[in-house]
Formats: structure tokens, sequence, C-alpha cells
């Protein structure tokens, strides 16, 4: 989804632990009979894969499927976004890897994510891409929580933020492996695997800083708590959710509050922090009402595919 109507090899081809599914590659390699939400050894779900049922009727979401399957990969492409801006710019080599390796984890989940919601999104029953969804929406039609459009800040402030969020999409990813739908279902097997090293990318910077000088200590208790304040809308449970909760297909997030506050406060307690007591921020990012940070992403991610529309090479 870096330009339009294209996808890099990097995208393609890097990975921190795949559960794969037996879905037959373009090549013919895989098992033929197998579907693309069955996890077997073989082939990585891929969003072509996705695609592919979805043009063939057989993965079909829901509007409310898809909605919620919108919120999801807009959470992760946004974020993409934000990681992606500090490769070149990261306090030393490894870290413009491992930065760079997380936002095309994350975009490898939004691309998944947005392939399926495309499937009920578009108009008279026309399938919407991944590209339409990314590229040819306003601000006000994406449906990211307000900590991911955050500005980057400084890098114990990207830490941080990358702490929570790589600490809730575990939680989340985890128990929507049990989705009853199978499409959510076996993205989230996929990107399990990939955030719980995100996981542990930022929990190992969040001890390093508080654990270092005094000026890395300070950097990161503050970077904390500029984040803070965004941490509660994660958690909020609405009318939608509460509606796929029943079929089993969502997963509420209030239910994952708990699991998210034990694990984060282990590490926080072994790098001597507190949970900051700042005032929580108010919300709306479901509902299309984002902060004055997002029309700057959008502006910056979107403006070739709008200038040359279906432009590729």
């Amino acid at each position: 989804m870096s330009t339009p109507g294209t996808h890099t090899e990097a995208e393609e081809t890097h990975g921190h632990g795949d559960i794969s599914t037996g879905v037959a590659a373009p090549s013919g390699s895989g098992d033929s009979n197998a579907s693309a939400t069955r996890i077997t050894p073989g082939n990585a779900l891929r969003p072509e894969d996705i695609a592919l049922e979805v043009r063939t009727g057989l993965a079909k979401p829901t509007e409310d499927v898809a909605e919620y399957a919108l919120r999801l990969g807009d959470d992760a492409l946004i974020l993409a976004q934000r990681l992606g801006h500090w490769i070149s710019r990261a306090p030393e080599l490894e870290e413009d890897v491992a930065l760079g390796n997380i936002a095309l984890d994350q975009l490898g989940h939004a691309r998944s994510f947005l392939t399926y919601a495309g499937g009920a999104l578009g108009e008279n029953g026309a399938v919407k891409s991944e590209d339409d969804l990314a590229y040819f929406r306003r601000e006000h039609e994406f449906r990211s929580a307000h900590i991911f459009e955050q500005p980057n800040g400084d890098f114990a402030a990207t830490i941080a933020r990358q702490f929570v969020v790589s600490y809730y999409q575990f939680e989340l990813y985890r128990r929507l492996t049990e989705s009853t739908d199978a499409t959510l279902a076996a993205i989230a097997a996929k990107a399990v695997k990939e955030v719980d090293y995100h996981r542990d990318h930022s929990a190992q910077w969040v001890l390093r800083l508080a654990g270092g000088t005094d000026e890395s200590r300070r950097r990161m208790i503050h970077g904390f708590k500029l984040v803070w304040p965004y941490v509660g809308e994660l958690f909020e449970d609405d009318a939608l959710v509460n509606r796929l909760a029943e079929s089993g297909a969502a997963v509420v997030p209030s239910s994952i509050r708990e699991g998210f506050d034990r694990l984060t406060g282990e590490v926080l307690a072994e790098a001597e922090l507190d949970v900051p007591d700042v005032p929580t921020a108010p919300g709306g990012g479901r509902q299309g009402k984002h902060s004055e940070h997002l029309g700057y992403v959008l502006a910056e991610m979107q403006v070739l595919a709008r200038e040359h529309p279906g432009a590729s090479w």
C-alpha cells in the first residue's frame, strides 16, 4: 500500500514468524483444496488471498463485520505511517530496521483488514479495494483510535505509544483468533505472532530508557504522560462490538483491559515507573472524530494516489 495499486517486495516477504494458512499461492504452491482461513502448515494468509475469496464470494463480511475490520485496519494503517517516519531518523541503525519492520507488519495487518472490509463497503454490491479505502477516504471516514495518530515526538514518546499499542493489539488479536468469523480469526492468528515481537521490543526499550541516564528516564516518564490520556479509548465498548460479540465475531474491548493492565503493569513495575495520573482525552475516533493530527498524516499518505489515480510502476 506504499504506492497506488502496487506493493513492495519487502511487504510481501518479510516477517517475524508466521502462522500459516493453507491457501494455494498464485504460483500454484500450497494445498489447492485448503481454504483461505484454515490454519495449516504451508502458505501464509495474504491480502491477495482474502481479495480473491471476497471477489468470488467465498468470504463475504456482513456490514457490521466490515465496519469492525475497518477499525482494526485503520488503526494499523495510521500507525504504520507514523512508524515509517522513523526510517533514517532512529537513534541507531538497528532501530531504523526494527521500527521499519514493525511498520511493515502493521501495514500487512492493515492490508488484510481493509481488503476484507472492502467486501461489504462498496455500493450496489461492488467491492472496494484496500487502496480505495486507504487513499480515497476523507478524514471523517477513518475509524482509527486517537492514540495511533498522535505525533511521534521524541524516541521515548514513540516507544511509550508503541508499548501501549502492542500490548493492546496482542490481547485483542489473541482473543480474536477465536472469532466465529473465519477470516477475522485467520488474520488475527498471523498478526498476533508479529505483535508479540512488537511487544517484546517496546518493553525492552521501556526498561532500557527508564533504567538508563537521568535524561532517558525523564523522557520515558514524559512519553507515557503524553500517550496515556488516549489509552481509555482503546477499551471503550459500543453498540457495534456488542452486537458482534453476541455472535462471537468480535472482542468486547473492555474485556481485555484487565489483561492489558496486568501485563503492562508488570513491565512498569520492573522499570520502577508509575501509571501516569493524567486526565483521559476525549475519544471519538471510532465515529470519525479525530484530532488535528490525522489530516496531516492523510495528506502525505494520499497525495500521490489522488494526484495520479491508478498510477503504478
